[in-house]
């Protein structure tokens, strides 16, 4: 079960408001790495955890945290539309179209949500739950998870910067905090799981049904060499068990995709239906 207490994690208190930068906030809230992604993508991580009960109770704190950053997050964009300017309310009301295009506020903050956050994206997609990962596969889950902290601390840094409001600020700095903190946790999970099974997952597959004579090949596909000088392109392998090969010119393995006719009701003009067999008749 969980326990809700009325106080924040930090304070979320803009220092006047703006309904246009509510709009912006609402990526970092519901958008595809906002705080409703990482919150539900670390509880379903965590309930649907086999693995050791440390990882599992991690799981499940951050997951808690993430919720509180979601209502944080609410609470700023629900001030941030306090005292939006009447003539601006009013307008969108009428014509949402119009009043997006004119006054840059989110016309669903004023129609659907009465001033209040929406679990939607910056320009209105609403959240859905093909944007989390729980796979089961820790090494997997964990990488997932350290790309979402990523790219969530990108947009919130780049929020950051499109604001003067101590306000704002204040609590996006505590939030990009709390980020580069989950980054280092997710890096230090994966070190730990990379320390007992090895870089490549999932580890049970026998590497000996893999392909082995290109299973270290870097392929270049392009007309240029430049990507030769990457560490990817020679010396020894991450997974520590060959070399990389630079391939210039990768050789084909197939053969041509020739593939037989199609079957001949394919073929029927248009003004050629295929005939229907008649299966009798309905009784009365």
């Amino acid at each position: 079960m969980f326990f809700h207490i009325k106080e924040l994690q930090y304070t979320a208190k803009p220092d006047k408001p703006d309904p246009i930068y509510a709009k912006k906030l609402q990526e970092v809230l519901g958008g595809q790495y906002g705080e409703m992604s990482v919150m539900m993508q670390y509880l379903f991580q965590g309930w649907n955890s086999r693995a050791e009960s440390k990882y599992k109770d991690m799981l499940l704190d951050i997951g808690t945290e993430e919720i509180g950053h979601v209502e944080m997050l609410a609470t700023m964009i629900a001030q941030l539309l306090d005292d939006a300017p009447l003539d601006q309310v009013e307008q969108m009301a009428k014509d949402p179209a119009i009043g997006a295009v004119l006054g840059g506020m989110n016309p669903q903050h004023a129609i659907v949500s009465s001033l209040g956050a929406l679990p939607s994206d910056s320009v209105g997609y609403p959240w859905n739950s093909r944007y989390i990962v729980a796979s089961g596969d820790l090494l997997a889950d964990f990488r997932a998870n350290l790309n979402a902290e990523s790219q969530g601390r990108l947009q919130v840094i780049r929020l950051y910067e499109q604001t003067t409001d101590p306000g704002i600020r204040d609590m996006l700095s505590f939030m990009i905090a709390r980020d580069t903190m989950h980054q280092n946790q997710w890096l230090a999970a994966i070190a730990e799981i990379e320390a007992k099974q090895g870089m490549i997952t999932p580890a049970s597959f026998p590497p000996e049904l893999e392909k082995r004579e290109v299973v270290h090949q870097f392929m270049n596909f392009s007309q240029g060499e430049e990507s030769a000088a990457g560490r990817w392109a020679s010396g020894p392998a991450m997974d520590g068990t060959g070399d990389f090969e630079y391939v210039q010119q990768p050789k084909a393995y197939g053969q041509a995709p020739i593939l037989k006719p199609a079957p001949d009701f394919m073929h029927s003009r248009a003004d050629q239906a295929p005939s229907i067999v008649n299966v009798g008749t309905l009784s009365k």
